[in-house]
């Protein structure tokens, strides 16, 4: 008997995660908000508002009903935009199996709470925390769909229940991890999206590719730093969740993130690079909930700070360019003797 998944949230993401699980042998349940997203994929087995062209497996089925979507399912996968969880899950909650692992496949951090997602889902869902688990790690959805190989952490404080994760999205071009730091996963994949932003200003400047390296190797030193102080295992951010999910949305033009960092860079306002995005840069609203919590540990995130002052129009390129590289030196190490 296959078992059922339901994934909350059909855009770029939900939509490929859904094929990774149908392909997996899952029966998947895909949950929309916009009734011609739902129509398409039960009429057409695709999406044509994020992979026009791509034919979904036929273990997908969607509606809009989340009671339906949600009924019966082993396990509920959550794809929305980090800043819509908790109002989204708080109307959802009512018909989520109380026996089902609820799983987030979000990568921000809550404005205002600064709460990782794991957290606000354990707070709206009131669930045993055993029962929640995060997926993380280098998978842009443009080439998930595409069926090309990648790999993924599989994070939950319960291991058995991370094996059967596992299970269930081990697709033939998708090889899953476990994992027991939610914290690690998460904090890795909320910042990253962040420097991919700085990448993207980067270029967008004109910089060359040791500008961008620095950014990406301080860039996980500021993440490191932060994951450690919230008690995260360092080797998850020397992983696929840490500098693999880091290198991919940093390098690579379908980061939605480095995309609108370039735009920045050219000279655009925030308003106009998101205009242009059709979809969400998580980066854009976590950057200052990552602050935020960084501040609250004591932690020093200088180039995140830069690009929030950026996105705030606080702060020009080329002013936060000045002020990174006018900072006092020191060793590279944070361990380092003095």
């Amino acid at each position: 008997m296959s078992l059922r998944a339901a994934v909350f949230g059909a855009g770029s993401w939900g939509t490929a995660f859904s094929m990774i699980l149908a392909d997996a042998g899952c029966e998947v349940s895909l949950w929309g908000r916009r009734l011609e997203v739902v129509d398409a994929i039960n009429g057409s087995s695709c999406n044509p508002y994020y992979f026009p062209g791509v034919t979904l497996p036929g273990g997908i089925k969607a509606t809009s009903d989340p009671e339906e979507a949600s009924s019966g399912a082993d396990a509920i996968f959550l794809c929305t935009p980090a800043q819509t969880l908790r109002a989204n899950l708080a109307a959802w909650a009512p018909f989520l199996d109380s026996k089902a692992t609820l799983v987030s496949l979000i990568k921000g951090v809550e404005l205002g709470t600064g709460k990782l997602m794991s957290q606000v889902i354990a707070e709206v869902a009131g669930c045993d925390p055993k029962q929640i688990a995060v997926i993380s790690g280098p998978n842009l959805a443009r080439e998930i769909v595409a069926r090309q190989p990648a790999a993924g952490v599989v994070a939950c404080a319960d291991g058995t229940v991370a094996v059967e994760l596992q299970k269930m999205c081990h697709a033939p071009y998708y090889r899953p991890y476990t994992s027991a730091d939610l914290i690690g996963c998460e904090i890795g994949g909320a910042v990253k999206n962040v420097i991919a932003l700085a990448t993207g200003i980067a270029e967008g400047c004109g910089l060359g590719e040791n500008a961008k390296a620095t950014l990406v190797t301080r860039g996980l030193a500021e993440t490191a730093r932060l994951a450690a102080a919230m008690g995260a295992e360092s080797q998850t951010l020397a992983g696929l969740a840490g500098v693999g999910d880091l290198v991919a949305t940093c390098a690579s033009p379908l980061s939605r993130n480095h995309a609108l960092g370039v735009k920045l860079g050219e000279g655009m306002s925030i308003s106009q690079a998101i205009s242009m995005t059709k979809q969400t840069a998580e980066g854009v609203s976590s950057a200052k909930a990552v602050v935020e919590l960084a501040r609250n540990r004591g932690v020093e995130m200088p180039i995140t700070a830069a690009v929030v002052a950026i996105i705030e129009e606080r702060m020009t390129t080329q002013n936060a360019i000045e002020d990174l590289m006018g900072r006092s030196v020191k060793p590279e190490r944070d361990d380092a003797e003095q």
